[in-house]
């Protein structure tokens, strides 16, 4: 029974069954209009699609259990089915063919995953900017960026070939180096899965295993092992990388110009969410509302990260005067409810997407600046911070290059939590019509639009919360599996 509980394959093959079988019941009863006891076509096919994908995870999962209590390993037949769920791929069925990826290969590491969610980013970009073809008419750059995106993808398969042959935990060939290098170049497209197993793919050739790199290497094997944190981390990435290539792929004016012969419209293949009551297409709504959504997010913590982990670092290291000023000022602004304290901004200043931005970073800094405060004033009683100041480094010099590093986890273990906070707070504000201008795609703005037709077109409000639901539960899912990777006493 240990063994079942240990095994990572095992794991991995109950969550994505759970998952597929949740999605697969929502399937279902979406595919029936229960108003007008119709069925819609395209989602019954989508749901027989993931019913019998789920049904094979069913067994391949008690396979697995079976194999491990009988034989104590998992059988080279058992692993051969995994590469009939990664057809599960062609269904967008992201569970069941992460899981397949994970259970054809017996040996994995950082790198095979990292090299897994790389390629299955890029081929979820392809699929989701393809369903433009469907549209009356695409951008100019579609077809070049199209192919830039298949070429990427190819590369990006190839790599994961190689590295399921030639990398090993401790090892990776020098002429991987290069590859390494053009991984790093692909992220261009906003695929950062790229970037990140570029560096590790450098890392480990240059210091091949040795000490310098151990606890890189640990952060990694345990975040890359936690498939709640994978899966959160992979639909960032897929967002953030599909509002890149939104750019060229996607037409703007999908989005914001007024087609009166189609509003209304039920989703469909030339509008897979439907349109609105302006006729605008909800599905490039969304694509574009993604973009909002993820920069008011990240700028919004980045901002208060800076300047609260600054103001902490101070009151931390300094004590009494420093503290006492810098903290009771911050405890006064602490006082103020932040959603308050935006709207006050933002009535002030007027609605937009800078000033949303400042009234969200602004009721966050007290919160930092406590947490960074609290981890100085512990990092500070440490040996090497006393070595620090025996051989005269000044106190500049002891914050920043020796202090603060060593506070940073769990101020990044927070942040990743907190973005999700702040994409909520972004669309709630917007929804009341205080977030970004009204006219710009943003999901709280469609949100807004799509509450006023629950009745009669329910998808219109039902796909905006979905997004907002998914980004926000990511964020949450990516912020635990940090949390669990650096922490020292999470074995």
């Amino acid at each position: 029974m240990y063994k079942l509980k240990s095994s990572q394959d095992y794991s991995h093959a109950t969550f994505s069954f759970i998952i597929s079988l949740v999605l697969t019941l929502i399937l279902l009863l979406n595919s029936f209009d229960f108003a007008t006891n119709a069925i819609n076509s395209f989602m019954f096919y989508l749901f027989i699609a993931y019913a019998v994908f789920t049904v094979i995870q069913g067994i391949i999962t008690w396979r697995i259990r079976k194999d491990i209590l009988i034989k104590g390993e998992i059988s080279t037949f058992t692993r051969s089915l995994g590469f009939l769920q990664l057809l599960s791929i062609f269904t967008a069925n992201i569970f069941v063919g992460a899981s397949g990826f994970q259970l054809v290969k017996k040996e994995k590491n950082t790198e095979y995953t990292l090299a897994v969610y790389t390629f299955l980013t890029g081929l979820f970009v392809i699929g989701i900017s393809a369903l433009n073809l469907f549209k009356p008419y695409v951008s100019n750059t579609f077809i070049p960026a199209m192919l830039v995106l298949i070429l990427f993808m190819v590369f990006h398969l190839i790599v994961l070939l190689l590295i399921s042959k030639f990398v090993v935990n401790h090892y990776a060939p020098k002429w991987m180096l290069p590859i390494a290098f053009l991984l790093i170049l692909t992220t261009i497209s906003g695929n950062l899965f790229a970037l990140l197993l570029g560096i590790n793919l450098i890392v480990k050739v240059k210091h091949k295993g040795v000490a310098v790199t151990a606890k890189w290497k640990t952060i990694w094997d345990k975040l890359t092992t936690n498939i709640s944190a994978m899966v959160g981390l992979f639909f960032v990435i897929l967002l953030f990388s599909i509002s890149i290539c939104s750019l060229y792929t996607f037409d703007y004016d999908m989005a914001i110009v007024n087609n009166y012969s189609a509003i209304l419209q039920p989703p469909s293949l030339a509008y897979p969410l439907g349109t609105d009551n302006f006729g605008r297409c909800l599905f490039s709504r969304i694509i574009f509302g993604a973009r909002i959504s993820l920069i008011v997010g990240f700028i919004s913590t980045l901002i208060p990260v800076i300047i609260g982990g600054i103001l902490g670092a101070l009151a931390g290291y300094y004590g009494r005067h420093a503290d006492n000023w810098i903290m009771r000022l911050l405890d006064i602004l602490y006082a103020i409810p932040g959603i308050l304290l935006a709207i006050a901004i933002i009535a002030a200043f007027g609605a937009n997407t800078v000033n949303l931005i400042i009234a969200l970073s602004v009721g966050a800094i007290p919160t930092y600046a406590r947490t960074m405060r609290a981890n100085v004033l512990m990092v500070s009683t440490y040996e090497f911070v006393d070595a620090a100041r025996a051989f005269g480094s000044s106190n500049f010099k002891i914050i920043f290059k020796h202090i603060v590093p060593n506070s940073l986890a769990p101020m990044i273990v927070k942040s990743t939590l907190t973005i999700g906070s702040a994409v909520i707070a972004t669309s709630s504000l917007s929804f009341l019509g205080l977030g970004v201008e009204p006219h710009i795609p943003e999901w709280g703005n469609i949100l807004k639009l799509g509450s006023t037709y629950l009745e009669t077109n329910s998808y219109l409000a039902i796909y905006p919360g979905l997004a907002i639901i998914l980004l926000v539960l990511s964020f949450n899912f990516l912020g635990d599996g940090l949390r669990d990777a650096l922490d020292p006493k999470i074995s």
